[in-house]
């Protein structure tokens, strides 16, 4: 079986709200496999081991319907994201729930009702989580309740495109805001999450962040060197309070393989984060065929690892199974 933990899925009965409030997002409005079971099962078919596990592309609840609205659009998307987990079993592994993150009691609330009613198997957070960085302590005890259930975090990045790239520019050209700012919002977020200590203070957090690690595999060694030179650390302080070097809480971090390919970059991934904390993940259906290309992609991308097929197995279901605590 492949369980793909990064697949996106607009709740078919929400679909005008949502499409109403992101008009301007044309890959909502165009892309049927979001949000039409039928177009989405017709690709799922031509993987017969394929399961999704679903989360909600987008803007937030509070983005959606403002801070009074966001804990009832909360409950009803996770409702239905529930109720399609238990319609077809078959098609999907679990449901990731949504949370009106403006207001962290009700937020509390909501989580202990998705798991523990709706069997939902973690929580989605936007990056920045309403505009703040990810290690304020206001947001503390999400990472708490969700270190007690033993049941992970989406991180998913987020970046404006009215941001320009540039101070005298007026928007950010060529859908770069998209194309690399999603993955330095991820890598500055896993770094503000290490370096202010918050790994530290939660050691069993577990967080999947999109894209294969961002930056972060990648780029190392740059870690090491950086926080080693003793000019930088004496001034900054910036290790204070880590039992450990920075770069290894980096490596706590779980991700997905959504590159839409590449096995050089997956074995780096996985040269960095090690098999266990690597998990199947496509991010479909964003690519130009309605999921099937960066399903078959990734699928390619993933058997062509270097790696033996009992490591290929915990990539693809076992480290799925075992994060979402998922009946083997």
């Amino acid at each position: 079986m492949k369980i793909d933990v990064y697949s996106h899925l607009i709740p078919p009965k929400l679909k005008d709200l949502m499409f109403e409030k992101q008009k301007t997002i044309r890959e909502l409005q165009t892309n049927s496999s979001l949000y039409d079971l039928d177009t989405r099962f017709r690709i799922m078919d031509r993987y017969p081991d394929l399961v999704q596990v679903l989360t909600v592309p987008g803007a937030t609840p509070d983005d959606l319907a403002g801070p009074e609205g966001a804990l009832d659009l909360s409950r009803r998307i996770n409702d239905e994201l529930a109720a399609l987990v238990d319609k077809y079993p078959y098609r999907f592994a679990g449901g990731v729930a949504v949370l009106p993150v403006s207001n962290i009691d009700a937020s509390l609330k909501e989580i202990d009702r998705a798991v523990n009613e709706l069997k939902l198997r973690g929580i989605l957070l936007r990056i920045p989580i309403n505009g703040k960085p990810v290690d304020r302590a206001e947001f503390f005890p999400l990472y708490e309740k969700m270190s007690a259930l033993n049941l992970p975090i989406w991180f998913h990045p987020h970046k404006s495109p009215k941001v320009p790239d540039y101070p005298d520019e007026a928007e950010s050209k060529y859908i770069i805001w998209h194309l690399w700012g999603l993955v330095v919002e991820s890598t500055v977020s896993m770094t503000r999450l290490v370096l202010s200590g918050v790994l530290e203070k939660f050691p069993k957090l577990k967080i999947i962040v999109h894209h294969c690690g961002a930056m972060v595999p990648y780029f190392s060694e740059r870690i090491v060197n950086h926080y080693n030179q003793s000019e930088m650390r004496n001034k900054t302080n910036f290790t204070a309070g880590l039992s450990e070097p920075p770069v290894e809480y980096f490596r706590r971090f779980y991700t997905d393989t959504a590159l839409i390919g590449n096995t050089p970059a997956l074995m780096c991934a996985y040269h960095f984060f090690g098999a266990d904390h690597l998990l199947f993940g496509t991010d479909s259906p964003f690519d130009s065929q309605l999921g099937d290309y960066g399903t078959k992609r990734t699928i390619q991308a993933v058997e062509e690892m270097a790696i033996s097929e009992e490591e290929k197995k915990k990539i693809f279901e076992m480290n799925a199974r075992k994060l979402m605590r998922l009946p083997v």
